[in-house]
């Protein structure tokens, strides 16, 4: 009976090693643990959060207040810091106005198509600028000129822009 207590104890410790955590000042510890990264799908899903709530006009602050978050956790799931769980995803989704689906259609969409690695979920440039402060405005300003001719014009503007730039740097 002895040996047998004398070797749980033995594996008792053993197991009480094992699970110690980093301590500031690094003694007395065995491995520290990885940081978790962010998976490239939350920073998608993240990412469109981020769209449709500029594009709906809400702030970080209001969306978090209806979910009853903080800004700042709003803000970690649009980066894909923090996953977003399917209940909370299914109540940005009904605030938000979009089909779950909704945060995921450029991921399948790509993939299905062959276009990118099924472990490649990098945004494409062009959402990138469109979810930025500044592609969302000149978007929506763009969208609400109503003349063909002018929006014409505002775009033939932005390419001889765009010529001008590479000629002086090229």
């Amino acid at each position: 009976m002895r040996e047998r207590k004398s070797s749980l104890q033995k594996c008792l410790c053993k197991l009480q090693n094992l699970a110690k955590v980093p301590r500031g000042n690094g003694k007395n510890v065995s491995e520290a643990v990885p940081k978790k990264q962010a998976n490239p799908i939350d920073a998608q899903v993240g990412n469109r959060v981020r769209l449709r709530r500029m594009l709906v006009g809400m702030s970080q602050e209001k969306l978090g207040e209806m979910l009853g978050l903080t800004f700042q956790q709003v803000q970690k799931y649009e980066k894909g810091v923090n996953r977003i769980g399917a209940g909370r995803l299914y109540q940005v989704a009904n605030i938000l106005g979009v089909p779950i689906s909704y945060f995921y259609e450029d991921v399948s969409e790509r993939e299905s198509e062959g276009l990118v690695p099924a472990n490649d979920y990098a945004t494409p440039p062009v959402m990138e600028f469109l979810s930025g402060s500044e592609g969302l405005q000149l978007a929506l300003a763009f969208m609400r000129i109503r003349e063909p001719r002018v929006r014409k014009r505002v775009l033939d503007l932005v390419k001889s822009l765009t010529e001008e730039e590479a000629t002086a740097t090229g």
